[in-house]
């Protein structure tokens, strides 16, 4: 009976213990001319743009999970640069709150644009060869910090 229970209790935490609230899948962007795999839920919905200095890719599903990507060419080869200066600009806008975690290549951020119910986002940067990938939450939308830690699992996988 004790090693029923045991048992019980390992599948339970197990099943409990992903880290989203759907199935994500591995995204090869190639096909949308980005050469990067990213995390998504399945089926989500991919749209490019290509913009004059930058090609910009959107990844949704739902409500709950928006990531845009903007390609462009490298400003420095080294993301952490990259990310020192993306942050520098966040924290200028007087919308900044806080920020929630930080790391070499990327950080999760706090906006106070409702006072009574803040909003997430994220930057992450990753540099191959000569272009540099800024991973960012969508533009439209707002997003709790479970939702934003997600993404941000997601697309550094």
């Amino acid at each position: 009976m004790r090693k029923v229970l045991i048992l019980a209790l390992i599948f339970g935490f197990f099943s409990c213990a992903s880290d989203s609230p759907e199935d994500l899948v591995s995204l090869d962007l190639l096909k949308y001319g980005v050469p990067i795999t990213i995390m998504a839920p399945d089926s989500a919905e991919v749209k490019t743009m290509d913009l004059v200095v930058q090609k910009d890719v959107s990844i949704r599903k739902g409500d709950d999970f928006y990531v845009q990507l903007f390609m462009s060419e490298a400003s420095s080869t080294q993301s952490s640069v990259i990310a020192a200066r993306l942050k520098g600009e966040i924290k200028s806008n007087p919308y900044f709150s806080k920020m929630i975690s930080e790391e070499e290549s990327g950080f999760i951020f706090e906006n106070a644009i409702d006072s009574l119910k803040p909003s997430y986002d994220f930057r992450f940067v990753k540099v191959q060869g000569d272009k540099e990938y800024e991973f960012r939450t969508g533009l439209i939308g707002t997003f709790s910090l479970d939702e934003v830690e997600q993404m941000y699992k997601a697309i550094k996988n």
